[in-house]
């Protein structure tokens, strides 16, 4: 396998934790960056001798991986995609999978001619509770599904990181819709079994950005530092130090950007309704600034219930799945998989068991991502974009690309 993107995903989840739980079977022959000294970081965290490049081509020629692993910013996962296609190799790709209609129907077109596989990496499928909710929704346990509510509480902590990072232009996120709505757009699609139709959305940023009376470039050199309840002191983690700030000179990327920046341009709260060819429907709403985290999801169908509720803070938790069946009892579902070490809860160790471990054996749940289930869940966030842009019209997933 062969990294391109050296961030803090690509040498932790990809580098270090794969070097250490599945050397025997993978081994990394390069890592490539577009910061030369960030990818040489990248190495020395990750602890092996692969050789550093920042020309992707020149990795791909001198090191022959077998797989290439795209863990770059999101409106640049197409290039890098289609280029190791071409250039005979099998992708794994963080989502999202790309950013807008244009890339995603190259990336379409790129797979089917070069005979290679595409996968994509949705950790969130590999939730000890998300997969509860599957193996209850297999089972019919509440009959056919009628609609999703899906709620996601980004807090002033994880919310606010998003605003100091790339992710704050719309030109390398695509938004958050994209970037960090994909996650629960795959994970709604593959509860329901179904494909996307129509996506009607509102969105705005009223919160961050240009909502404050101060600002300043990043908080290293902010004058606001002791009134500033975002001031992020980047110079305490020392992994940030080593990937970011002692890599600033040679692209300007700043790690502790202000959350204030006027240039801010995604949303920081989302509604999104999503119809399904099943007849099904989602209701989705994200908010970036609230005072806890987590998420409260429920489905409703013929025969009852499930919610799937994790979220906290303030000194008040809830962290469940509950069936309720229709004219029966409400109980806290007890029997799921044990909780894991690891990334994500153990969502990216349970990930990379099957994709390093278990890629031809069985899959009952369905938690293999491939090219289409990449596309259906940038999609829904790309037409959730179109539709706020156009003063909130229904966009048609058909509209944007040939599947």
């Amino acid at each position: 396998m062969a990294i391109v993107g050296t961030g803090n995903r690509g040498c932790l989840t990809w580098g270090q934790e794969v070097v250490v739980g599945y050397s025997d079977v993978v081994e990394i022959v390069g890592l490539c960056d577009i910061n030369r000294k960030r990818v040489v970081a990248a190495q020395k965290l990750i602890g092996i001798n692969a050789p550093t490049f920042v020309d992707f081509d020149r990795m791909i020629k001198e090191t022959r991986p077998d797989t290439v692993m795209v863990t770059t910013i999101d409106a640049t996962h197409a290039r890098y995609i289609i280029r190791a296609l071409e250039l005979g190799c099998d992708v794994m790709s963080e989502k999202p999978l790309c950013t807008d209609e244009q890339q995603c129907q190259a990336i379409l077109d790129a797979e089917k001619k070069s005979g290679k596989k595409i996968t994509v990496t949705f950790n969130a499928r590999h939730d000890r509770m998300e997969k509860k909710v599957k193996e209850l929704l297999l089972g019919k346990a509440i009959g056919d599904v009628i609609s999703v509510d899906f709620h996601e509480y980004l807090d002033t902590s994880h919310g606010a990181d998003y605003f100091r990072r790339w992710h704050r232009l719309k030109e390398n996120s695509g938004t958050l819709l994209v970037h960090k709505a994909s996650h629960h757009f795959d994970l709604v699609n593959w509860w329901l079994n179904s494909t996307p139709v129509e996506v009607t959305a509102f969105g705005d940023l009223k919160f961050y950005g240009r909502n404050n009376s101060f600002r300043s470039t990043h908080c290293r050199v902010c004058p606001f530092k002791q009134q500033c309840k975002f001031y992020m002191d980047v110079t305490k983690n020392e992994q940030y130090v080593r990937l970011y700030v002692d890599c600033e000179s040679e692209d300007g990327y700043m790690r502790d950007g202000c959350v204030w920046r006027e240039d801010i341009n995604i949303y920081d709260n989302m509604s999104v309704v999503v119809k399904y060819e099943n007849g099904a429907h989602l209701n989705y709403t994200a908010n970036t600034y609230l005072p806890y985290e987590g998420q409260a999801i429920s489905i409703n169908g013929h025969q009852g219930r499930i919610d799937c509720n994790e979220f906290g803070g303030g000194g008040f938790s809830n962290k469940e799945v509950r069936l309720t069946r229709s004219f029966g009892k409400s109980e806290v579902v007890k029997d799921l998989e044990p909780e894991r070490v690891g990334g994500h809860g153990g969502a990216d160790a349970s990930l990379q068991d099957l994709i390093f471990r278990g890629s031809q054996g069985p899959d009952p749940l369905g938690l293999r991502a491939g090219l289409r289930d990449g596309a259906l869940s940038s999609l829904i966030g790309i037409a959730a974009r179109h539709s706020i842009e156009r003063g909130s019209q229904t966009v048609k997933i058909n509209d944007l690309v040939k599947l």
